[in-house]
């Protein structure tokens, strides 16, 4: 009887993760010019800001942590290109890229490092603590795994509202073993709540690799208990990331709830500007950089199918040295916020937010 019991048992668990949907990563889409140019800007953007970032952090200009988000252009600016208007974007403490990707303004986030007055934040959140109700940008998180509760209720709100718009909370592999993480993939899947589920997998979170910290190292199967569809990406391609991004967002437009995209991505620099990253060979950067670097292999098509020459390319990226210099002067010689901000944009008990 007990040997029958058991058999019956492995039969239903068998059934019951069987039940989860089947996504398959789509292939890469094909950009036109226009789209191409319009990435390795983007991208371009991002890179030469979070170098400047970090220039400026070793100047001493930027205290506290700075994460940087070199090599991972490609996830936020492919997702992006995935959105319409209104859906919500909210991350972790590495969001710079997130910030720029959603069009806020290079000098507010450079000056928000620095603890501005022209900050984002008026200069009091700092690096991981920057938002912008204007994009729909809900932060910077410090708490690892804490945006993704937080997204899951944008979804929520979403879902009330009936307003037609997704949220989109991105976290790394790191995150993606808080129990916070699998209580949110719960509730989304019970309430069939309209979010995209990024995981950023840098394959070394805060310095120890995937796998001597995950007994699962493919994180797109996270969400199976959950019923949960998830598929993994190529996060170095823009291409790839766009088409997967906007299978994610009409899977989660039209009501079938949530999916988990795992972004395969690669973070050159250490996990913050404190961390020298010795734990992987400079080997392994560079043959990242050499053969999969997202901003390159754009670089590469654009001159592969003559949609832009050598000058070209330099002009677009003299455009945004300028504007990153710009933003690194005015985050220079911008005043500091007035001692009186310390009491403003502070609830008191019994204050409606």
């Amino acid at each position: 009887m007990a040997s029958r019991a058991k058999k019956t048992g492995s039969t239903q668990r068998k059934q019951t993760v069987s039940t989860a949907t089947i996504l398959k990563t789509p292939p890469p889409a094909e950009f036109k010019k226009e789209e191409e140019l319009a990435s390795y800007r983007e991208m371009l953007l991002i890179r030469r800001f979070e170098e400047k970032a970090g220039q400026l952090y070793g100047m001493g200009f930027i205290g506290g942590f700075c994460h940087l988000y070199i090599g991972q252009e490609a996830v936020v600016t492919g997702l992006q290109k995935a959105t319409i208007e209104g859906d919500q974007l909210i991350t972790g403490y590495r969001d710079h890229g997130h910030m720029l990707a959603c069009g806020m303004s290079p000098r507010g986030v450079m000056a928000e490092l620095t603890g501005r007055r022209g900050g984002l934040s008026k200069g009091k959140g700092g690096s991981m603590h920057m938002f912008s109700k204007e994009k729909h940008f809900y932060g910077g998180h410090g708490i690892v795994g804490a945006q993704v509760s937080l997204g899951t209720g944008l979804a929520f709100a979403n879902r009330y509202r009936d307003n037609g718009n997704i949220s989109l909370a991105f976290f790394g592999d790191g995150a993606s073993n808080q129990g916070q993480v699998y209580e949110s993939f719960n509730m989304a899947a019970l309430w069939n709540l309209p979010v995209i589920y990024v995981i950023e997998n840098n394959r070394y979170a805060m310095g120890t690799a995937v796998s001597r910290a995950s007994a699962e190292t493919d994180f797109s199967h996270r969400g199976i208990s959950f019923k949960i569809p998830g598929i993994q990406v190529d996060g170095m391609d823009v291409r790839a990331v766009y088409s997967a991004g906007k299978l994610a967002a009409e899977w989660a437009r039209s009501g079938k709830g949530p999916v988990i995209l795992e972004m395969m991505t690669y973070r050159y620099r250490g996990h913050s500007m404190s961390d020298p990253a010795k734990y992987r060979s400079k080997d392994e950067v560079q043959k990242m950089r050499s053969e999969h670097d997202p901003i390159e292999q754009v670089k590469a098509r654009l001159a592969e199918k003559k949609w832009a020459s050598e000058e070209d390319l330099k002009a677009i990226d003299k455009e945004v040295r300028d504007i990153v210099a710009d933003a690194a002067e005015f985050a220079q010689s911008d005043p500091e916020p007035d001692s009186s901000e310390l009491w403003t944009d502070i609830l008191k008990e019994g204050e409606a937010a």
